[in-house]
């Protein structure tokens, strides 16, 4: 089996007018993104090489293009989109795993967010 490794891009913050209702398009709200990409390590690591692996500053780019882009009703949307267009653009990752969070949540209550996690294998 092929050696594999995990890149995480950890609470990557976002402005954005995700939600259901008008008023979260209207006002806006942070968003934040984990990214965690099990990638298949080919020959980037023994050759020191960032062509053979996923560069992290690209991956972020791509999570911000959709974070702030089309609006969507559901975070779990956002983050399928997310997932695929990751795998779409590295074919080394094997499978990305992203975590969406949501701090105001217009729920009844107090919490401190709303969060949903989305797996996608290439």
């Amino acid at each position: 089996m092929a050696e594999t490794y995990t890149i995480r891009l950890a609470n990557c913050a976002f402005f954005a007018r995700h939600g259901v209702h008008d008023e979260e398009e209207f006002l806006g709200q942070r968003f934040f993104v984990d990214a965690e990409l099990e990638v298949e390590a080919g020959q980037a690591l023994a050759t020191d090489s960032i062509e053979g692996t996923v560069d992290y500053g690209v991956a972020f780019k791509v999570i911000e293009e959709i974070i702030t882009g089309k609006r969507r009703y559901l975070i779990e949307a956002l983050a399928l989109e997310v997932a695929k267009a990751l795998t779409a653009r590295f074919a080394q990752i094997r499978l990305a795993r992203i975590t969406v969070r949501k701090p105001n949540a217009p729920v009844p209550g107090v919490l401190d967010h709303v969060e949903v996690v989305v797996e996608h294998r290439a």
